[in-house]
């Protein structure tokens, strides 16, 4: 196994107005989802464990995942619940405004296998897993993962609306930072997890359209985001991180690692799905010709 990743997936209809539209968009998303979509195409092994409802969001989620070659088999189904639900009004030019439908399933520590963990090279996780009531599950995945040495990656992923104090965000958030081995951050969060900006660790940061860098070593490296058209930016976080772990897996310079995440983010941002548009290894050359 190339990547283990833990977290929520849930179905997300997108309309341009919900107040007023007769039209929607169904789908199914979640970073951790995103993540797992955006490596399998490019021919990676990768695992997810998450949990869903018993209903037919359900099941979409976890055949959309089967679908993309995605390992699905530690995944639980709770019959008696159902699958979280987001909408979503997408209108051009402005930032998509989101109203989730939180459910009350949640992983708990004994759904996690560490010893499938062990067996993988990259474990992610993400702080959107940690504020929500799987973080139990999320941390016993972190220590499975430190103690069989297998790389942890982490995005700190902050949203306001899911950490009512801010000083637990920054007191969980930092301490999941310095589990990691690979930190991916914005630099909006970069205040959130001071303590995790020292050491060796790979520190990621984005800056939207002022590009992303990494410190790698104690060398800076830095790479400019790709033109390319928006339809909807709410995949392109997860998908960089996907980028970003390939080119890692495959022991890339990490400027070419920037330039692969910057190239998935692209092709997210490019459709109206978080997941649907991202690239197989042969149509990594449709937006950058020097892949």
């Amino acid at each position: 196994m190339d990547v283990y990743t833990l977290g929520e997936a849930f179905a997300v209809v997108t309309s341009a107005r919900i107040r007023h539209e007769h039209e929607a968009r169904l789908d199914v998303t979640g970073a951790e989802f995103v993540v797992a979509v955006g490596l399998a195409r490019l021919g990676h092994e990768v695992a997810w464990l998450g949990k869903v409802g018993g209903d037919e969001a359900g099941a979409r989620v976890l055949a959309a995942l089967r679908g993309q070659g995605v390992d699905v088999s530690d995944a639980r189904v709770d019959e008696t619940s159902t699958t979280g639900l987001m909408l979503r009004e997408s209108r051009l030019g402005q930032a998509a405004r989101v109203v989730h439908y939180r459910t009350a399933v949640r992983l708990s520590q004994g759904n996690v296998p560490p010893d499938r963990i062990a067996g993988a090279r990259v474990l992610h996780v993400s702080g959107i897993t940690a504020a929500l009531n799987a973080r139990d599950a999320m941390n016993a995945a972190v220590r499975a993962a430190r103690v069989s040495g297998v790389t942890v990656s982490v995005s700190v992923d902050y949203h306001d609306p899911l950490w009512p104090d801010l000083r637990e965000a920054e007191e969980v958030l930092g301490e999941l930072a310095c589990s990691a081995d690979v930190l991916f951050v914005r630099q909006s969060e970069l205040d959130l997890v001071k303590p995790a900006l020292s050491g060796d660790r790979e520190v990621v940061v984005t800056r939207g359209a002022r590009g992303v860098s990494v410190r790698v070593d104690g060398m800076r490296h830095d790479a400019p985001g790709l033109p390319a058209p928006v339809v909807d930016p709410g995949g392109s976080e997860a998908a960089f991180v996907a980028g970003y772990l390939s080119a890692l897996l495959e022991g890339l310079h990490p400027s070419d690692r920037l330039r692969r995440g910057c190239l998935l983010a692209a092709f997210a941002a490019s459709g109206p799905s978080d997941w649907q548009g991202l690239p197989t290894r042969a149509e990594l050359p449709l937006l950058d010709l020097d892949v």
